[in-house]
């Protein structure tokens, strides 16, 4: 009996493609988000003030401090998820600069009467400029920053407990120890 190619040729070409895609799949991890920031300093902030606080700039994040730099806004629900672990991190005594994006600075205020300010310093990215200069894929998104204003960390997406402890801790030490 002899095979015609019509009816070998699909199932070989599926099963190559599927291993192909296997092979592309296990490479890296398929949930982490590359960063060209990490590793570099902190890029451009166009930023404006929120309420009364006076924006802040990149000499700000390169002050000698290990700091957190967060995108957020009221309209995110991922935000709201990961306030609580942003209010811990500030008891503890982790500076957080707040970038609020593209919001409306009435509901902005509410977010943060109703749920906590763990910010030591806030600004707003009305235009979104801020964001597109630092690669925002999204909010929120979190960048652990030393002491020399240099990039040691971004992370997109909400902070939970375990990427608190598996990945932004982890990221605050690795900060830490590079200013000593």
């Amino acid at each position: 009996m002899k095979l015609k190619p019509m009816v070998v040729l699909p199932p070989l070409v599926f099963v190559g493609l599927a291993a192909l895609f296997l092979w592309g799949m296990q490479r890296e991890d398929p949930n982490a988000l590359r960063s060209t920031r990490e590793g570099g300093p902190v890029p451009t902030l166009t930023l404006t003030a929120f309420g009364e606080s006076a924006p802040f700039a990149v000499e700000d994040l390169a002050d000698g401090e290990v700091k957190l730099v967060n995108f957020w806004a009221s309209w995110c629900a991922p935000c709201r998820a990961e306030h609580p672990h942003l209010v811990a991190l500030a008891g503890e005594g982790i500076d957080i600069y707040g970038i609020n994006y593209k919001d409306e600075p009435a509901k902005a205020q509410k977010f943060l009467d109703d749920l906590g300010d763990p910010y030591a310093r806030i600004a707003a990215d009305p235009s979104g400029r801020t964001g597109l200069d630092w690669g925002l894929y999204g909010v929120p998104e979190t960048y652990v920053i030393d002491g020399d204003g240099i990039v040691v960390k971004r992370f997109a997406g909400p902070i939970s407990a375990s990427i608190l402890e598996n990945i932004i801790r982890p990221a605050i030490e690795t900060a830490r120890a590079g200013a000593d």
